[in-house]
């Protein structure tokens, strides 16, 4: 078959066979284009004939930018659309210089909505990041904007980010890394964009100030609050949203884990939290790291208040006792995802308090109050000092048996063993499984993995007792989608091989010394 005599027509023929929707009429365009059907006159006059109405199809159903790219050049028709139409851009360190580069795509863009800004692996050789002018060009030349994303951009600071405030319609705002701003700025933001309803705040240190949390607060605007890794924002802070606790979908708070205890718990934010009525009955997703959760204020006070809540992930909560997660458990009706990673026995005596720790009592009221529950994880957070008086055997089967699980994750869990690995031969859901750390599970257990009803998926990792004996019933009933083994030292690439439709395997040993 002769080579198409345009590159660009070559590219968009490629393009064009990864649409499903439109894979027939798109095959024919593909031909005319590529020159394998008709002359280069044809082909331009089949181009410019095309229904606006299936142009636009196209482009809606072409996400990857080298896709637009490839058939933006195969057509002058196609490019001057394709800049009408075009609504998100992501660019970085190839933005040289980066103001002009930036306005000259503004204007050829006019009607960005959707922009991601992006230095990861920046060096000054790669020339000058994007400044605070460079926000100014994009705050004065991107009229439609509504989403905005700076991750690593070390140079802007809240002279910058102020420029945003006159983007009225920006109703999304995620900071990556921006060790320039404080929190002067991120309450610039607030007073101006008055629809911004998704606010992204990581890694960003020099936010210590936290008035713009209670100017959120009194807007009752914020759908989406994800605070992960900034200093100067501890748990207590985040009773100053006031009324907005009502409007909030997802609250995502990770506390860094260096700072955790250098921060004093503010007093008053204590008092507020206990005279203060929070409702959270929107909240669907909840994820906290690092946090401390204190008897009868602070989040203790929203777990007990989320009554649409459909994911939890607790990841090392101290203090997160059974009495807080069968409070949950008893208003949240709509639970589907649990994640739980528990910190172990070496660190809970630190608190002097035996009773904050979770034990079988929070499974039995999750096994009797979720019957949604979908997905389920657990994780000790120190193999070597494993927590012996937490969730027991009995209770994982409980939940198992109760709930319909479809994907079941057990991490440093020393109590699962060969028995449990029995009682999931009853679980009618379960299409996903992963042991990780599981040291009980031998090849008795695993061989009973080919009687699991809808299991698909099935990942190993850091499992001493298990061998390649252990898998080959699975080769045998070719039932298993995917087959993940990691670092499991007794497990060989042989011994995977045929074991499921798609095989991934790797052994790195050093974890073991």
């Amino acid at each position: 078959m002769n080579k198409p005599s345009l590159s660009g027509s070559h590219l968009l023929s490629s393009t064009l066979f990864r649409l499903d929707h439109f894979s027939l009429c798109l095959f024919s365009i593909a031909r005319l284009v590529s020159g394998l059907d008709s002359s280069l006159a044809d082909q331009k006059e089949t181009m410019e004939e095309l229904p606006d109405h299936l142009v636009w199809d196209i482009f809606k159903n072409l996400h990857k930018t080298n896709d637009r790219n490839s058939l933006s050049l195969s057509c002058k028709r196609f490019y001057s659309l394709d800049n009408e139409q075009r609504q998100s851009l992501r660019i970085g360190c190839g933005l040289v210089p980066a103001p002009d580069a930036l306005l000259s795509l503004c204007k050829r863009f006019p009607n960005l909505s959707k922009v991601e800004i992006v230095y990861s692996g920046w060096m000054s050789k790669l020339g000058k990041q994007l400044d605070d002018q460079g926000l100014l060009l994009l705050s004065t030349n991107c009229h439609s904007l509504s989403d905005l994303t700076l991750s690593y951009c070390t140079f802007i600071t809240d002279v910058g980010i102020r420029h945003l405030s006159s983007c009225t319609k920006l109703s999304s705002l995620k900071l990556n890394f921006a060790p320039r701003i404080t929190g002067c700025g991120v309450l610039s933001v607030a007073v101006g964009c008055k629809k911004l309803k998704i606010l992204h705040l990581i890694r960003c240190v020099n936010v210590a100030s936290v008035e713009w949390l209670e100017y959120f607060g009194k807007l009752e605007v914020l759908e989406e609050l994800c605070i992960k890794n900034c200093r100067g924002v501890g748990e207590g802070d985040l009773v100053k949203l006031g009324t907005s606790w009502r409007k909030l979908r997802v609250l995502k708070f990770e506390v860094d884990a260096n700072y955790r205890n250098m921060k004093d718990y503010d007093q008053l934010a204590a008092e507020r939290w206990r005279k203060q009525l929070v409702l959270c009955d929107n909240l669907v997703e909840l994820s906290l790291v690092n946090c401390v959760i204190a008897p009868g204020r602070g989040l203790a006070c929203v777990l007990r208040k989320c009554k649409s809540l459909e994911k939890l992930h607790l990841d090392m909560c101290i203090g997160v006792s059974d009495s807080d997660i069968i409070a949950l458990v008893q208003e949240a009706k709509q639970l589907r995802s649990i994640s739980l990673r528990v910190p172990s026995d070496f660190t809970l005596p630190l608190l002097n308090n035996a009773t904050m720790r979770l034990t079988d009592e929070s499974l039995s009221a999750i096994a009797q109050h979720c019957s949604k529950l979908e997905s389920f994880k657990v994780s000790f957070s120190d193999g070597e000092f494993p927590s012996l008086l937490s969730f027991t055997l009995q209770g994982i089967i409980t939940l198992i048996k109760k709930c319909p699980i479809r994907e079941l994750s057990l991490d440093h869990v020393c109590s699962f063993n060969d028995v449990g690995m029995e009682a999931l031969c009853s679980a009618q859901n379960l299409e996903i499984l992963e042991l990780v750390h599981c040291q009980e599970v031998s090849d008795e257990g695993l061989v009973l993995v080919s009687q699991f009803p809808s299991l698909t998926v099935l990942k190993l990792s850091k499992c001493l007792g298990v061998t390649d004996d252990g898998l080959i019933p699975l080769a045998k009933t070719h039932r298993l989608e995917l087959l993940v083994v990691e670092d499991c030292p007794q497990v060989s690439r042989k011994g995977v091989n045929g074991a499921a439709t798609s095989v991934s395997f790797r052994q790195d040993l050093s974890w073991m010394y």
